[in-house]
């Protein structure tokens, strides 16, 4: 197995293993989605691996984009005559979905073992595997318009998929936090165990996948996902073009300061 910066990746049987190491809150950007897409592309390869669980250390899965990153914010002081962009810290959104959809290529299932939050781009991970198992204490968010933001990472299509186009836009125009038990409820989650289970749990689901005939499981998962990644990435074409528009928006910039200061936004419909 390669090693790689924010991830650890290891093989236990026929089950290939990534783990998410930025621990405590496990924010993405392109590196990082970059590296869990090399990581499945390298499983692919492996004749000896058949399914794979995705991890995370510390108390979130993926909290998501950090918007208050300190170096985004550095560079804004340095450049006080310009307005800072809350999401620079992200690097090119297009190239980011770009490697967002390579994660949807991946041949093979994938387990997420969900102990914590999955907020936002980090819900959209979440639901880019075939299968979550979670916790109670456990919070799924698709929490975009509560930053005066769009859905991105493919979940305008996804989401709706998994858990019903009403739901799905229930949890779009709230920007509420689901409870492990609510998503269990809904789809949206597989399986539901203790907090300090929940990898265990993963483990053994994608290791009873593996038992599975290695073709059979390649062929059927084809068939299944026929056509996902297409739409996922026709989605993430439109969710772009939204998100670039309402990045430019006073909105925007005061959904994430209100986040930041922990307080309820004052949007102004600009």
């Amino acid at each position: 197995m390669s090693t790689y910066k924010d991830i650890g990746v290891e093989k236990v049987g026929h089950v290939g293993t990534i783990e998410i190491r930025r621990p405590p809150l496990n924010f993405f950007d392109i590196s990082l989605i970059n590296q869990i897409a090399d990581a499945l592309d390298e499983f692919d390869r492996d004749i000896e691996i058949r399914a794979s669980v995705l991890s995370a250390q510390g108390k979130a899965f993926c909290a998501g984009a950090n918007f208050q990153d300190p170096a985004r914010q550095a560079q804004e002081a340095r450049e006080a005559d310009k307005k800072g962009d809350p999401a620079d810290n992200l690097g090119p959104i297009n190239h980011l979905y770009i490697q967002a959809v390579r994660i949807f290529r991946a041949k093979k299932p994938i387990v997420a073992a969900v102990q914590g939050a999955a907020i936002g781009g980090g819900l959209g991970l979440a639901v880019s595997a075939d299968f979550r198992v979670t916790c109670p204490e456990a919070r799924f968010s698709a929490n975009f318009t509560k930053l005066g933001f769009h859905p991105g990472f493919g979940l305008t299509t996804t989401l709706p998929e998994l858990i019903g186009k009403n739901n799905a836009e229930l949890m779009f125009y709230t920007s509420r936090r689901v409870t492990g038990e609510e998503a269990y409820k809904w789809g949206l989650a597989n399986e539901l165990v203790p907090q300090d289970q929940v990898k265990a749990a993963a483990m053994k689901l994608a290791g009873e996948i593996a038992e599975c005939s290695p073709l059979g499981l390649l062929s059927t998962r084809a068939t299944m996902r026929n056509g996902l990644a297409d739409r996922v990435m026709a989605a993430t074409n439109h969710e772009l073009e939204e998100q670039t528009r309402l990045r430019a928006t006073e909105d925007f910039k005061e959904g994430v300061k209100a986040t930041e200061e922990r307080r309820a936004a004052n949007f102004k419909g600009r």
